[in-house]
């Protein structure tokens, strides 16, 4: 019986645009580089966002010092900030009613993100979601030590929830990391959508429990179970 879904938000439960990893690839070929947008989201998806930086730098096969990751997401979080102060953030068809759906028959629903606390609470107040009444909670990569595919967010989320046993938890992600991640938790069920950063084909090549183009095709599959 599955216990807590632990959503992502970009691509997943919100829709921002992709404005994430546009913004990232404008930061990262504002440095002097020319990655085009497929190979900013194949390496970069999902990830917390300097990391991604870096995983797409690696890309060109040469190596890149620290001090030059840690500027351009210097860059590329002002530049979001910028870009969130105009954009129509809104959430992906169905999920707040899914959100509901779950929590009526007793599953925790927890929002998880590679984007820091500040960006992510902007963006869950910007859709007008709170913790205590539409989710049970947020939890970000700057919350933990180890981003994803690492399991740290999800067990961070178990805690919030009183949950102990990950084949309670199921998690869902538009990306294969986000995949990934489930399985580092060992969770008991695991998700990709086809609804953000990433193509059916990446999602299968990480072993997901189901592909799912809907968030409510996902709540039917995690009742069914329940």
């Amino acid at each position: 019986m599955i216990k807590l879904v632990v959503f992502d938000m970009a691509g997943t439960t919100v829709d921002e645009d992709n404005v994430v990893y546009k913004t990232v690839r404008a930061a990262i070929n504002a440095a002097g580089y020319h990655f085009s947008q497929e190979q900013v989201q194949e390496a970069g998806a999902g990830k917390e966002k300097s990391q991604a930086i870096r995983d797409v730098l690696a890309l060109d096969g040469s190596s890149h010092s620290n001090e030059e990751v840690m500027a351009i997401f210097e860059d590329f979080k002002q530049r979001l900030s910028t870009a969130y102060q105009t954009l129509d953030v809104k959430e992906q068809p169905g999920a707040s009613q899914t959100f509901a759906k779950l929590r009526h028959h007793g599953v925790k629903v927890v929002l998880n993100t590679g984007y820091d606390r500040t960006t992510a609470e902007g963006l869950v107040a910007k859709i007008g979601w709170v913790v205590g009444k539409d989710i049970d909670g947020l939890v970000t990569a700057s919350d933990v030590v180890n981003g994803r595919p690492a399991a740290d967010m999800i067990h961070l989320a178990m805690n919030q929830v009183a949950v102990t046993s990950s084949d309670e938890v199921a998690k869902i992600g538009d990306s294969s990391v986000d995949i990934e991640e489930g399985k580092t938790a060992k969770c008991g069920m695991t998700f990709g959508i086809t609804t953000g950063a990433q193509t059916e084909a990446q999602l299968l090549a990480a072993n997901p429990t189901h592909i799912v183009s809907s968030l409510a095709r996902m709540c039917e599959l995690i009742l069914q179970v329940g």
